[in-house]
């Protein structure tokens, strides 16, 4: 048997609660003729007859279309999909129609106010067969599929495409990394997370830079909270003038590139293009004003948390 109409059937099973089989069991199975791309076969389902029925919905939407595909489409449908409009039969007919095969995956996402067919092109040549795919989702936001390949990590993907645009074309895009998920079913999901921690890059990130769903986590989890419980959770932390380094550019962006860089001076530093001694100027201004000493681990973790607090409040 066919492994994609394998796995096909296997997932109806599941879902559906029926036995499928190729060869009768057993009395009181419904026979159903099926075409899958050119062969015709017939299947035996034992089970409620809802569960027939929707296996023969299914197979006759995926068969029917499986080999009628012009390649104009298929922008548009993954496009469809990675909205989560597709549904269930819209991803079996997706991998059916154009041949893929099921695999683990991941979606970024990526920004950039003036995105030219320069850029798209660019992003193409960093992916690789097939099965990998680039496409506009609007005038500023670019979709990559990507397969799990074992040699790049997601983030380290994400970081791979911005230095190849900056380096190639010296554009700076803003990137949001989704999770790895185990199917190409689940991807409506691993993008709707890459659109997360873009939009949550732009809320609390003054520059481009590559962002992962994980590192927003705190910020999902309290971002349902309603702002007057969000108020009473920031009143417990004593801290001074918080809003005059929120307000400064020259605070923020020392702040931000600190933490990002797992509190290490030297990689702040470098990724700031500033000396060693500004920056400890900088944060020495924070502790003053916050009496929050971010170089140390805690204050670091109650200053990202009241930071968090502040942003959605306002927001």
């Amino acid at each position: 048997m066919d492994p994609q109409f394998e796995r096909i059937l296997r997932d109806i099973r599941e879902k559906a609660g029926v036995e499928i089989s190729e060869e009768p069991s057993c009395a009181g199975q419904q026979p159903i003729p099926v075409r899958y791309g050119e062969r015709e076969t017939t299947l035996y389902v034992h089970g409620a007859e809802d569960g027939a029925r929707l296996l023969s919905y299914l197979l006759s939407g995926i068969a029917a279309e499986a080999d009628r595909a012009p390649a104009g489409d298929r922008v548009e449908e993954l496009r469809t999909i990675l909205r989560g409009e597709g549904g269930s039969l819209g991803t079996y007919r997706y991998l059916s129609r154009f041949h893929l095969e099921d695999a683990p995956c991941f979606a970024v996402e990526l920004a950039c106010d003036r995105l030219s067919e320069e850029i798209v092109s660019q992003i193409e040549g960093c992916i690789d067969g097939p099965w990998e795919t680039a496409l506009r989702m609007d005038g500023e936001h670019v979709a990559v599929i990507k397969r799990t390949d074992g040699e790049q990590t997601p983030f380290e993907f994400g970081e791979f495409l911005a230095q190849s645009l900056y380096e190639e074309l010296g554009v700076r895009v803003s990137v949001g990394v989704g999770c790895e998920v185990a199917s190409f079913h689940e991807i409506a999901a691993g993008f709707e997370q890459a659109e997360t921690a873009l939009r949550m890059a732009r809320m609390f990130h003054s520059e481009p830079g590559v962002h992962s769903y994980r590192e927003f986590l705190l910020v999902r989890l309290l971002e349902g909270v309603p702002k007057n419980h969000l108020k009473l959770y920031l009143e417990q932390f004593q801290v001074g003038n918080i809003d005059a380094v929120l307000g400064d550019e020259e605070l923020i962006r020392p702040a931000e590139a600190f933490l990002d860089c797992s509190l290490n001076s030297s990689e702040a530093s470098r990724a700031l293009f500033m000396h060693r001694n500004t920056l400890a100027n900088r944060l020495e201004k924070i502790a003053r004003e916050t009496g929050l000493d971010i170089r140390k681990f805690s204050d670091a973790v109650t200053f990202h948390v009241i930071t968090v607090l502040k942003r959605l409040i306002g927001s």
